[in-house]
């Protein structure tokens, strides 16, 4: 809101009126479902990051064995992926 009302002022000084406001010159990125959006892209990561960590291992070091990542690590966090991807989701097609 201090930007806003900086913004307004300035624009007083510098001319009153013929400077548009920052509200009518600039629509909200996404609209009004940037946070779904981001919610959505955030759980998608997160769900398909810990799949992919779970189904290919890291090499451990140079020449080293495989190592998988650990299941009770992996599978609470793409679970937790996977509710905020649907409920991002249903928030989307509802509204």
């Amino acid at each position: 809101m201090l930007a806003a009302g900086a913004f307004t002022h300035h624009a007083e000084l510098l001319g009153g009126d013929r400077l548009p406001t920052l509200a009518a010159t600039s629509p909200m990125f996404l609209g009004d479902d940037l946070i779904p959006y981001l919610v959505l892209a955030l759980g998608a990561a997160l769900l398909v990051g810990n799949a992919a960590a779970m189904a290919r291992p890291r090499r451990a070091g140079e020449g080293g064995e495989m190592v998988r990542a650990p299941l009770w690590r992996a599978i609470p966090l793409a679970l937790v992926g996977l509710v905020a991807a649907i409920w991002a989701l249903a928030t989307l097609l509802a509204g």
